[in-house]
């Protein structure tokens, strides 16, 4: 199997720490911006055009993850399929300063997200009522997420398959996958910031081949198919 881990188009909150280094102002379930939009569009012809073989297309249900990957699926006549285990850490959530607390929010209905994402395959978990509906993802949840995410890849496309598999996620999320397959040691959940880190700019590509007895990372934070100034 070779598997794609693409990180979402610059989004309006990564735009906001970007020019403010700050989170407030932050919203829920932030859209892509314009330069998000231009990488999506970017990274959707570089992969019909590259030779790039995907045969399946995973998103997460955050709307910037939907919103890239749909332009991939268009690009490549595939349908995209979300899968809730896949979100940025934390999951859907505003924090109040006031009370020091993470305040969990629903995200996109079924039919909202059925509306405007027509080629979307949505699991049977997203209802009207959104599809998060849960509380605050705690650190110590995120490694064991990302093991169970793996785990799934490996028993639906099997190691040694000649399947292309991209997943549209983010990068917090992307960290945690990373060390389930490397088998890195786990970050220590009491730790305000991890001291290993794999930087992944937006739209940017990771390319990691599985097969029977190794696993062959080819690439990782792929963007020489976007100009300088859309590097974010």
């Amino acid at each position: 199997m070779d598997f794609y881990f693409i990180r979402h188009g610059q989004s309006q909150n990564n735009l906001l720490w970007e020019q403010s280094g700050s989170n407030d102002g932050r919203v829920v379930d932030p859209l892509l911006t314009e330069a998000g939009e231009q990488q999506a569009e970017l990274l959707a012809a570089f992969l019909a055009a590259s030779g790039i073989r995907i045969t399946h297309l995973y998103c997460s249900l955050m709307e910037r993850a939907i919103a890239t990957g749909y332009r991939v699926a268009e690009a490549l006549d595939l349908p995209l399929h979300g899968w809730l285990d896949i979100h940025e850490t934390g999951g859907m959530f505003l924090y109040d300063k006031e009370t020091e607390t993470y305040i969990p929010k629903p995200g996109r209905t079924r039919s909202y997200l059925a509306a405007t994402y027509p080629r979307l395959v949505l699991p049977d978990e997203v209802t009207e009522d959104g599809w998060w509906n849960r509380p605050f993802e705690p650190k110590e949840l995120r490694a064991p997420r990302a093991r169970r995410v793996l785990a799934q890849l490996l028993a639906s496309h099997k190691s040694g398959s000649d399947d292309g598999v991209a997943i549209v996620s983010h990068g917090g999320f992307f960290n945690y996958i990373m060390r389930a397959i490397t088998g890195l040691p786990e970050r220590d959940p009491e730790e305000e910031h991890d001291p290993v880190w794999f930087a992944a700019n937006n739209a940017s590509i990771m390319a990691i081949t599985f097969a029977e007895d190794q696993r062959v990372i080819r690439y990782l934070n792929r963007v020489d198919f976007l100009p300088t100034d859309l590097i974010t």
